[in-house]
């Protein structure tokens, strides 16, 4: 009884790291293979979920930032852990803001000829969450297929570019290319969580 009044009223608080990025993680991921889902397979209930899910990933992200300003002792720099929140935020902002995109163009664009896109931001999602992983269990994170896939997905991105200007429809060609930067800008936000994971790794190991 009296360990526990002083663990709890006089030691300074710890922040259960692991757990709070891994839950913000996990939330990220699901969100980015909803979008797919939506986008590639039509799975409507896929579609209403991702509002509710970019809703929830909020949620958790004010969450954490709280448990940070008010957390005594951190196991990792608590910069380093604020700009793993803030890019995590991003990652799930920069979904939203594509599903704002596909709502004012009133789904007057076909994104199958966008599949090979779309699974590469699944898996990059899949191996951030798994770095993540990686890193609460004391392991250097492997963060190097991210960086594959973020240089395979640009590439990929360019080479769509190039046939769209083939096309003789300006205004289509426009909605092209900001659906194309768009999910180019997901990736790269998943990217720079990817070394920021990595120099938050480093420091302690």
């Amino acid at each position: 009884m009296i360990m526990g009044f002083i663990r709890k009223f006089v030691m300074p608080r710890e922040m259960d790291l692991a757990a709070a990025l891994q839950e913000q993680t996990s939330a990220t991921r699901k969100l980015v293979h909803d979008l797919h889902a939506a986008y590639i397979l039509h799975d409507e209930k896929a579609a209403n979920l991702i509002k509710s899910d970019a809703g929830e990933t909020r949620q958790i992200k004010d969450k954490n930032m709280k448990e940070l300003l008010d957390v005594f002792i951190a196991p990792y720099d608590k910069e380093s852990i604020f700009r793993i929140i803030t890019q995590l935020d991003w990652i799930a902002l920069s979904v939203k803001h594509f599903v704002v995109e596909m709502d004012a163009y009133h789904n007057r664009v076909e994104l199958g000829e966008y599949q090979d896109l779309f699974e590469l931001l699944v898996e990059m999602a899949t191996l951030l969450e798994n770095g993540f992983r990686q890193l609460s269990g004391k392991m250097l994170p492997v963060i190097a297929p991210i960086h594959d896939k973020y240089d395979l997905l640009v590439e990929r991105r360019a080479q769509h570019m190039a046939r769209l200007l083939d096309r003789d429809d300006v205004r289509l060609i426009m909605i092209h290319r900001d659906v194309l930067s768009q999910l180019k800008e997901i990736a790269k936000r998943m990217q720079v969580t990817a070394n920021t994971l990595e120099d938050m790794a480093i420091k302690v190991m």
